[in-house]
């Protein structure tokens, strides 16, 4: 059970952005812009490192739902979101990606983990330094997003199906509208708990 007051029967991060409208907006637009904005890695390998970094916090929710994402890009494959999140050194991913996935992991444990070593190895592996910065920029933004999600002890439903639609959704539609129409039902419910009108 959530520790406060969430719409009914929203899961995940979308219940508390559907309780709070005015910061769900910011954070789908910074969503939007790390992992579908243009970029030389993929929406595929972004949304794999916001699912890695995901998996080491623990978050169900966002583990799942950004897995979902990213399979839906990888045309379903299921499999490399597993072998990511249990050991991505040997998962069929470049080297490139493998030394991406190692600075995210090292700044979900806190940004001074990140070493020049693991710089260098993702420079010799062709990995740019808006990319470098892209890579740090989602894991931290994950870990964020991760406290949320379970900072509240939001709902996570537990059906992979639920997740392949909304990564589907997502992967076709994007993050800036994703909650719009959660906000406008929070509202109407709030609105009748109190008997009073929200603009």
């Amino acid at each position: 059970m959530a520790h406060i007051k969430l719409p009914d029967g929203i899961p995940g991060i979308l219940g508390p952005m559907a309780f709070s409208p005015e910061t769900a907006r910011p954070l789908n637009e910074l969503a939007e812009i790390l992992l579908r904005g243009p970029n030389t890695l993929s929406p595929a390998e972004r949304e794999l490192i916001a699912t890695y970094v995901s998996s080491q916090n623990d978050c169900y929710f966002c583990q799942n739902a950004h897995g979902a994402v990213a399979a839906y890009h990888l045309a379903g494959d299921e499999a490399l979101i597993r072998s990511v999140k249990s050991n991505f050194e040997n998962a069929h991913v470049s080297d490139k990606l493998k030394a991406l996935f190692a600075i995210a992991g090292k700044v979900q444990q806190g940004g001074k983990h990140v070493t020049v070593e693991d710089v260098e190895r993702a420079r010799q592996h062709g990995a740019s330094d808006k990319e470098i910065h892209d890579t740090v920029l989602i894991a931290a933004a994950f870990c964020m997003y991760n406290r949320y999600v379970d900072g509240l002890a939001t709902w996570a439903p537990q059906d992979p199906e639920l997740y392949r639609q909304n990564g589907r959704r997502l992967a076709e539609q994007g993050y800036v509208r994703s909650t719009e129409s959660l906000s406008r039902a929070a509202s109407n419910q709030g609105s009748t708990a109190s008997g009073s009108t929200t603009t």
